[in-house]
């Protein structure tokens, strides 16, 4: 078995004109579908990331609401009922909204702004600069420090700016988890703080966030906020719903898809056609094989073994050079969303496999036909 693989090997790498075609076809297809999947990874992991930095057991919501971004808010008795529902340790407001600012030299800047609990400050950012304390001080903001950072001019402890004529001042830096998808920079404060600060509608409640006893008591939560009329989800259902949306209700979805089965489809074929050529030219030597006594298990197993070490090879290729091209384009685009998850790899490696097992049927069925007889004749 060890020689019939040795020999496979040998009759794949020798010609390395076919060899590298193989690898380049099938590393290229890999890259492109890594690539993608990966953009599409990132922007659905920024879509959320509201979600992922609250970091909520459950959250009540508005039946319409359809994205976090997407706030529709709601009565103060839905926050008054979910404090005193079964299964609820406690339950707090949060706000999420929208505003312009104005920086110290004058520029407007958009910003997300959201607004924590007064008494608990649930949700809170790590910080990196400050104290958690001051949030509580006089028009005072909290700041994420991430890639939109410097679009509020690299700010300071103690920075001043203007939100809707009101001042406001920089008393902390902090970090989070994850951050924003569309390109603003987001600023936390308190919950009666940013309804003084911007215009709102009648019903002030964004989201109500929600702490549960016990995983258990999740679905008696459920049934008693729906009773209310509204929604109530998990962190990661709520994360599976942005994620639909921007999957099935925008171009984004579909656009990726099609990128993904082109990127497929020329793998499958520039590997199929340069494996099929591979193979005729190399057909005297698996009839000189069949000749001397080689099995058709042992030949099928040569095929497989050429096309599955080709394959791999390109996938191990592919995943690496999309890996090194996000690295460099991230060094450069800080606001490039795109990140390399295990199901982008799984993905690619059922793909790999199928341009494998293509490609391997093409060789095999042209192998098993030859005789030894019309190898020698000729």
């Amino acid at each position: 078995m060890r020689g019939i693989l040795s020999l496979a090997y040998k009759l794949l790498v020798n010609d390395k004109a076919k060899f590298t075609a193989l690898l380049v076809g099938i590393t290229f297809a890999v890259f492109l579908m890594v690539a993608m999947t990966s953009l599409f990874a990132g922007v659905l992991n920024r879509a959320s990331a509201t979600v992922i930095n609250l970091g909520a057991n459950v959250w009540i919501m508005d039946p319409a609401v359809q994205t976090v971004a997407n706030t529709i808010g709601m009565p103060d008795y839905v926050l008054d009922a979910a404090r005193s529902m079964d299964g609820v340790e406690y339950a707090v407001p949060v706000y999420s909204g929208g505003a312009l600012v104005k920086l110290a030299d004058g520029t407007y800047q958009s910003v997300t702004v959201v607004g924590l609990d007064d008494t608990s400050l649930f949700g809170r950012p790590q910080l990196i600069q400050g104290k958690i304390e001051d949030i509580y001080g006089e028009n005072a903001f909290i700041v994420v420090k991430d890639t939109e950072f410097r679009k509020m001019g690299n700010p300071r402890i103690g920075t001043e700016f203007e939100l809707n004529d009101h001042r406001g001042v920089i008393v902390g830096i902090a970090t989070v988890a994850s951050s924003g998808l569309f390109g603003v920079p987001t600023l936390y404060t308190t919950y009666e703080r940013a309804l003084q600060y911007i215009p709102n509608p009648r019903f002030t409640i964004s989201y109500v966030l929600v702490k549960r006893r016990s995983p258990a008591d999740i679905t008696r939560i459920k049934r008693q906020v729906q009773a209310l009329g509204y929604l109530a989800l998990t962190k990661d259902e709520f994360m599976d719903k942005i994620s639909a949306f921007y999957m099935f209700q925008t171009g984004l979805g579909m656009n990726l898809l099609i990128m993904t089965v082109m990127s497929f489809i020329v793998g499958l074929s520039i590997s199929g056609q340069t494996f099929y050529t591979f193979v005729l030219e190399n057909l005297e030597k698996f009839g000189a094989l069949k000749a001397i006594g080689a099995k058709s298990r042992e030949l099928i197993l040569m095929i497989l073994f050429q096309a599955s070490f080709t394959a791999f090879t390109g996938y191990g290729l592919g995943v690496g050079l999309c890996a090194l091209v996000i690295w460099l384009a991230k060094l450069r685009l800080p606001d490039y969303a795109a990140m390399i998850t295990w199901w982008n790899l799984g993905l690619a490696l059922v793909m790999v496999i199928i341009i494998a097992a293509v490609s391997s049927y093409v060789g095999v069925r042209k192998v098993l036909r030859v005789e030894p007889f019309d190898i020698f004749r000729g």
